[in-house]
């Protein structure tokens, strides 16, 4: 995950007042435990889990689920889903529009995140993000081949691993181009036959009153400013998930129009 793309204009949020703050400790303090046990309970079983099946995580993504479906009725944001997450051999790509994605999608589905090697070092999300065995890579042509490698060893321990295609975060009103290498690994011998991807719609509606870039996280925004913003909000607003039907990798002879198939699939329902 990262937060590099600029509109050029940001929207103007009021000082956390006396009530905000109290509203912020209400709704942080829950969510803090709740990420701090879920990640205690996913290291400790991990010290078992891990010796035993290895890359395979039998029980400790059943943990993630349950924190992640948690966390939103603890900042009071409502949740929806439309659409069937689908299983078998299978990546799925979506829109991403703030760091609140990584508990939505998480929430319904057992997903593994793909994402840059420069998030493994960042405190906090870095810690997470390894608990839940994210899968780091490098934006470097010449790791292409192991980072197939590492696609198709998660792949065949029956891991959905999910893409962020527009390789940056936004102010959620809009789908930025994806990249289409990111693609490139599902054209390859062993992945093309076989492997479908599932295009995922995250949509939010901003509390009423506020800037319908309300949940939206980009440019240079803080996290922890932006945490608080969220917390501190008198009323929350709605996180909309959209589950699309999966396409075959094996029905598009270039990965660009793969690329370009899933990024008008993902846009259609934003």
């Amino acid at each position: 995950m990262s937060s590099t793309w600029d509109s050029g204009e940001r929207p103007d949020f009021p000082r956390i007042d006396a009530m905000g703050w109290c509203r912020v400790l209400l709704r942080g303090i829950p969510l803090g435990l709740l990420c701090a046990v879920g990640l205690i309970l996913t290291l400790l079983l991990r010290l078992i889990e891990a010796p035993l099946f290895g890359q395979r995580r039998p029980v400790t993504p059943y943990i993630t689920r349950a924190v992640c479906t948690l966390a939103f009725p603890s900042m009071g944001i409502r949740f929806r889903r439309i659409g069937t997450p689908e299983h078998g051999k299978l990546a799925v790509v979506a829109n991403h529009a703030s760091w609140l994605d990584i508990f939505a999608l998480n929430a319904r589905q057992t997903i593994y995140f793909v994402s840059k090697a420069e998030v493994a070092g960042w405190a906090g999300i870095g810690w997470l993000a390894r608990a839940t065995g994210t899968v780091f890579i490098k934006r470097d042509r010449k790791e292409a081949r192991a980072q197939t490698e590492l696609f198709e060893q998660r792949l065949s321990h029956g891991h959905q691993l999910l893409f962020f295609p527009e390789g940056t975060s936004t102010d959620s009103l809009r789908v930025l181009p994806f990249k289409s290498t990111l693609f490139a690994a599902f054209f390859q011998p062993g992945f093309r036959e076989d492997l479908r991807i599932q295009p995922v719609t995250v949509r939010y509606t901003a509390p009423t009153g506020q800037d319908p870039r309300f949940y939206g996280w980009w440019g240079d925004m803080e996290f922890g400013e932006h945490l608080l913003k969220v917390l501190s909000a008198p009323r929350q607003g709605q996180v909309e998930l959209t589950y699309h039907p999966s396409v075959a990798v094996a029905d598009f002879a270039h990965r660009k129009d793969l690329t370009k198939a899933l990024e008008d699939t993902v846009r259609s329902a934003l």
